[in-house]
């Protein structure tokens, strides 16, 4: 099968769906598809071997410039390559371009116009190219790079598409209006064309199913995936002669509840059991939560706890598996219901168990596999309850770390998740 993967970069950093995207197109290579995964956007980060091609479509600052002036939507081929080219992208989405759901409606709703937007050369050259290639299945990363897929559609009648969702909404939900309600519109129209959606639980395939008005049917349910060889490799060993220490492994946003994991951890030094508990934080951290961030800092540093918690910035492949060594839990205390959670799957890789909120996908991770705990969302006092019980049993704690490490290995890889995917469209083609 001739796959081509779209999968959109998250503006000069790592994230959880470029590191799945990279994986799951891995996987559907070794497993003899012939598979191709293509930026759009702005050029994917990855913290393992990206499989990515040199092209880029959509290429960040030629679209915004085409929805800022119609100059833009008329310059000839070599100047739109120029602006798309994938190291010049990249340079410049790493010191300042965005994908702030706040800033992006206009651009949002043309884009998800396809041909009928101020973008509508972009659609037309990446058509283009996928009629060079004749692909049998076209994977978009998430809905709102799919604006060109009804052209592709009329272009390639045999082709057919996959939309893979998640975290569509999260995007939505935070645009402004009027763009809220065109984008809406135009998610839906789209998702009509579409031949079938990957989700990775039943509640956010519930979800999106309302929200686009499509069929629960044309959805494809595979638990999240990951390609973790190495943090298999990790070994796991019990320690007395370190204090107990919880982790944090997510970007620093208050979406993902930094806050609160910091105000338990304040707590529960307090408590004379737990007073050398450590803590331990890595992940991204854009200049728009650098105050989030020195507020965080601030609190910990006023209850005395300076030399007691650590962070360790973006980290790379090598130091993301020294952090999860270095920590007996991974706690990411979501304020929104997280549709994939794949540091949760990183940490279960290298034997550590999760403390997580019951919303989202967690609760069907758990589930699944029964590899640590679930807290009340949002609750800094069930938050603590759980660190205590899972900090005051460490043997309990670690044997809930080898199962989710076994889970991982058995039922969580990628060539599981790529073979859902061939079961759905090889009996079409």
């Amino acid at each position: 099968m001739r796959v081509v993967y779209l999968t959109a970069g998250a503006a000069g950093m790592v994230c959880g769906s470029c590191l799945h995207d990279n994986s799951l197109a891995r996987a559907l290579s070794r497993r003899g598809n012939d598979a191709v995964l293509v930026p759009v956007y702005t050029p994917i980060l990855t913290d393992q071997q990206n499989v990515s091609q040199p092209q880029l479509f959509y290429g960040g600052l030629n679209v915004y410039l085409q929805q800022l002036s119609p100059v833009f939507r008329w310059l000839p081929k070599w100047s739109d390559a120029f602006l798309s080219s994938p190291r010049l992208v990249g340079w410049i989405a790493s010191r300042a371009m965005g994908t702030s759901a706040n800033n992006l409606g206009a651009l949002t709703v043309s884009m998800l116009r396809g041909e009928q937007g101020n973008q509508r050369k972009e659609a037309q050259r990446l058509t283009e190219w996928l009629s060079s290639l004749a692909p049998d299945l076209v994977i978009f990363s998430n809905l709102l790079i799919a604006g060109s897929l009804p052209a592709i559609q009329h272009t390639l009648p045999k082709c057919k598409s996959l939309v893979v969702l998640q975290g569509d909404d999260i995007f939505y939900n935070n645009l402004v209006e009027p763009y809220r309600s065109a984008a809406l519109s135009e998610l839906r129209r789209l998702a009509q064309v579409a031949d079938r959606f990957l989700v990775h639980s039943r509640d956010y395939l519930h979800r999106m199913s309302q929200l686009l008005q499509v069929s629960e049917s044309k959805f494809l349910l595979s638990p999240l995936s990951i390609d973790a060889d190495d943090l298999l490799a990790i070994e796991v060993e019990a320690s007395e002669s370190k204090p107990p220490t919880i982790g944090y492994l997510a970007r620093l946003t208050p979406d993902k509840g930094l806050h609160y994991l910091v105000d338990a951890f304040i707590q529960l030094t307090r408590v004379e059991q737990y007073s050398k508990v450590r803590l331990e934080i890595a992940g991204w951290l854009g200049k728009q939560y650098l105050p989030y961030w020195d507020e965080q800092r601030t609190k910990l540093s006023r209850a005395g706890l300076e030399s007691q918690f650590r962070y360790w910035g973006t980290i790379n492949r090598e130091e993301k598996k020294k952090f999860l060594a270095s920590i007996d839990l991974l706690s990411v205390p979501t304020s929104y219901a997280d549709p994939k959670g794949l540091f949760a799957l990183e940490a279960m890789a290298a034997g550590v168990p999760y403390l997580l909120p019951s919303h989202g996908a967690f609760p069907e991770l758990h589930e699944m596999a029964a590899a640590g705990q679930l807290h009340t969302p949002e609750s800094v006092t069930d938050l603590i309850v759980k660190l205590t019980d899972m900090l005051g049993h460490p043997e309990r704690t670690r044997q809930l770390g080898l199962a989710g490490r076994e889970y991982v290995r058995t039922q969580a890889t990628s060539d599981r998740e790529a073979e859902v995917i061939e079961r759905s469209f090889c009996s079409e083609l």
